[in-house]
C-alpha cells in the first residue's frame, strides 16, 4: 500500500475508496490526516499503548490487546518484504517464517475502532491489521498500513487519487 506508485490502477482506486471512507467517517480528509500526523509524531509508537488506546482532540483509536514492541519490531521487518513477494509470510523454509507466522497469529484477532470526538463528524470505523487470502498468503490490511505505517504524504496522494475515466 506504501509503494503506491507501482499498483495498478484498480489497486490504486480500491485504496482510494476505502481510505476516502475512512477518512469521511472521521470528520474528513483533514481531521484524518492530522491523525496521522499526530500518531508519526508519538514516541514510543503508539501500538504499543498499554493501555490500548491512542487519543487526540479531534477523537481516538482504541484496540482490544496489548502489543509488545518485539512484535511490532518483526512485523516492521516483514512489512518491508511484503510487497516484493506479495506476502507478508516469507517462504516456509526461511528462518524467520515461524516468527512471522506467530506476529500473525498474535495480531489477527485484534481490532482497531477509531472514533471522532464529536460523533456529528462521522460515525467512524474499524478495521484488523491482516487480511488473511489462505492459509499460505497473508497482507496487511491498507487501512492498518496507513493508519500507522506509511508516511502522511503517500496517504494524501491515495486520498486524493483521481482514478482515469
Amino acid at each position: 500500500m506504501c509503494d503506491f506508485n507501482t499498483l495498478t490502477d484498480e489497486e490504486k482506486k480500491q485504496h482510494h475508496e476505502k481510505l476516502l471512507h475512512c477518512a469521511m467517517s472521521f470528520g474528513g480528509k483533514n481531521f484524518f490526516l492530522h491523525l496521522l500526523e499526530a500518531i508519526r509524531e508519538t514516541k514510543p509508537h503508539p501500538l504499543t499503548a498499554g493501555n490500548m488506546a491512542f487519543d487526540i482532540e479531534l477523537g481516538s483509536i482504541t484496540w482490544n490487546k496489548t502489543i509488545f514492541n518485539d512484535k511490532l519490531q518483526l512485523l516492521l521487518k516483514a512489512r518491508k518484504n511484503e510487497s516484493a513477494q506479495d506476502n507478508l509470510l516469507p517462504k516456509k523454509e526461511e528462518k524467520n517464517y515461524k516468527k512471522i507466522l506467530n506476529v500473525v497469529r498474535t495480531l489477527k484477532p485484534i481490532v482497531f475502532h477509531v472514533k471522532p470526538a464529536n460523533p456529528q463528524e462521522g460515525s467512524g470505523f474499524f478495521f484488523q491489521a491482516f487480511d488473511i487470502i489462505d492459509e499460505n498468503k497473508t497482507k496487511l490490511n491498507p487501512v492498518f498500513d496507513a493508519m500507522f505505517f506509511c508516511s502522511v504524504d503517500t496517504v494524501k496522494k491515495v486520498l486524493n487519487y483521481e482514478p482515469k475515466a
